[in-house]
């Protein structure tokens, strides 16, 4: 898919002055967004922005302050799970 979006120039200039790569920073905006809001996993966050390891993809979120959504509900579920597959 692509998407073109039309950027005034009052507001453009200020961004291309403090970014190298106005294109790419807009594409990691929209990645992180869909992360947070569920839309996209970590895998495919990766697979956008070209990632070449889930490392890659999983520092990229921690710059970003996009963290993982694990609750403490997941938290007791997992340990469930673990304490059950110990017995």
């Amino acid at each position: 898919m692509n998407v073109a979006i039309e950027i005034p120039e009052v507001v453009s200039a200020p961004l291309r002055s403090q970014w190298k790569d106005v294109p790419r920073r807009v594409l990691e905006a929209v990645a992180v967004e869909a992360y947070r809001t569920g839309a996209l996993t970590a895998h495919q966050v990766g697979q956008l922005l070209g990632h070449q390891s889930r490392w890659e993809t999983e520092e990229f979120l921690k710059r970003v302050g996009a963290w993982l959504a694990y609750t403490e509900a997941d938290l007791e579920r997992d340990l469930a799970a673990l304490r059950s597959a110990r017995s």
